[in-house]
């Protein structure tokens, strides 16, 4: 299987990508940028998963691991869309994910290398989407659209319900901003995920191992996710209890179609804190 140098080498690239990504002022460079580094990531991953199935003798083989990934404090409000971010990102990268009942950390299930890889993409992405989301609120777009709300009147001594225009709050629409945002990225990453694989299987002649090498690694993997999560249900996603804006949702789309990679750590730091 590729020694460590050779694993490091390959995490440089996919930071070099991210750091283009960051530093063009062009969206169209930016997003071809995101998905070089996820394309990069996804055939990496492949190809780490065709040397496990081929390895021999002494060599160390990879088996998966667990990670605690810290999203944020507790209280802290928008941690639920944090934690969307992330998940998405996963689900790309062949992570799967158990959500604490505080959305305060994530627990990554998947091999190093592919941890590594969401790691460094949710430190870029998630600076990008609060950035623009600051921006949204800010420019103070969200205010001249109402929503509607649930209010309850005591009427000769019952309680009567009845449906009410409202202004759209700051904390409202930063939350569906937030969720269009992470909602269309990890469409953007899954549809670079997909046109990879379809590549691989298109070359399976030449490379027979690879089909058997991704099955085997999807079974190890969920294996050990049976083995290791003591989940007790499945994660529903954020929900925008205190209402829905369709304004936001779109801006929160458009920036998530254009996101560019912001300022992050080299992907070796990533690794590190991944150790936590």
């Amino acid at each position: 299987m590729p020694t460590q140098p050779t694993q490091d080498k390959l995490l440089t690239r996919i930071g070099g990508l991210l750091r283009q990504a960051e530093s063009t002022d062009n969206e169209h460079e930016a997003e071809a940028f995101l998905a070089a580094a996820q394309r990069l990531a996804t055939r990496s991953s492949i190809d780490l998963a065709v040397a496990r199935a081929h390895v021999t003798g002494r060599e160390r083989r990879s088996t998966p691991v667990q990670r605690v990934i810290a999203i944020g404090e507790a209280g802290k409000r928008g941690l639920r869309t944090y934690v969307q971010l992330f998940v998405a990102i996963a689900a790309a990268n062949d992570v799967r994910c158990d959500v604490a009942r505080t959305s305060t950390q994530v627990y990554a299930y998947g091999f190093d290398s592919d941890i590594a890889a969401c790691e460094a993409l949710y430190a870029s992405l998630l600076v990008q989407m609060v950035r623009a989301s600051d921006s949204y609120i800010k420019s103070g777009q969200y205010r001249s659209a109402t929503v509607e709300k649930i209010v309850i009147e005591k009427r000769y001594g019952r309680k009567v319900q009845r449906q009410v225009r409202a202004p759209v709050a700051a904390v409202t629409a930063r939350l569906n901003f937030q969720m269009a945002f992470a909602a269309r990225v990890g469409r953007r990453l899954a549809a670079v995920k997909a046109d990879v694989e379809a590549e691989i299987q298109a070359d399976a002649a030449a490379t027979p191992g690879t089909a058997i090498a991704l099955r085997d690694k999807e079974l190890e993997l969920t294996s050990y996710y049976t083995r290791n999560s003591e989940a007790r249900g499945t994660w529903r996603g954020p929900q925008a209890s205190a209402g829905y804006s369709p304004g936001a949702r779109r801006a929160g789309d458009r920036a998530g179609r254009a996101a560019r990679l912001g300022s992050s750590p080299e992907l070796g730091a990533a690794r590190g804190q991944l150790d936590s």
